[in-house]
């Protein structure tokens, strides 16, 4: 990969500081290492989506709606984790160690280099309340089985969830208007 930081130091500039600026922007590869932990993370969804389909597939012939529905929430709630994932992965490689420069223009998803980390925070918290709401849901459509406490507990998250979000976003928008 070539180095985006010119290896030489202009005239006129104490060299002092000099290694300790190469090794300070080297260290974005430490979190290489993460990224490649994160695609591993994304294969164990993968393996647990593929039990809870095969699992759902299995009790299609004798579920109730109500049952398909929860199997189904399931496997969004799984799609949407590993999207999350993805984002992270692709986003936070490309805003901290590196662009990726190896990916052909047609293999590019639409969105890869241009969010930002404030985008990247919005989606991410987006993609939590949408991960909230589904367990939400699913809770009430299993309303029988669940206490108030545990029903005002999962409620209460969410709400933080959707009221962090829309905090966040008006701190984004106020920080991006003043400058």
């Amino acid at each position: 990969m070539v180095d985006p930081v010119p290896s030489t130091i202009p005239t006129g500039e104490p060299q002092s500081g000099h290694w300790i600026e190469k090794t300070l922007f080297a260290s974005r590869w430490l979190m290489a290492p993460f990224y490649l932990g994160l695609v591993i993370a994304l294969a164990l969804l993968l393996i647990t989506f593929g039990r809870e389909l095969v699992h759902l597939l299995a009790k299609v012939p004798n579920a109730k709606e109500s049952d398909i529905i929860l199997g189904i929430l399931t496997l969004v709630d799984l799609s949407l984790a590993g999207n999350l994932v993805v984002m992270v992965i692709f986003s936070g490689y490309e805003n901290f160690v590196g662009k990726m420069r190896h990916i052909s223009a047609e293999d590019r998803p639409e969105w890869m280099g241009t969010i930002d980390f404030s985008a990247l925070k919005m989606k991410l918290l987006g993609s939590i309340v949408a991960i909230s709401a589904i367990h939400l849901l699913k809770a009430f459509m299993n309303v029988s089985v669940m206490t108030d406490r545990d029903l005002i507990a999962l409620v209460a998250i969410h709400v933080v969830f959707v009221v962090s979000g829309v905090f966040l976003a008006l701190s984004d928008k106020l920080t991006s208007s003043s400058h």
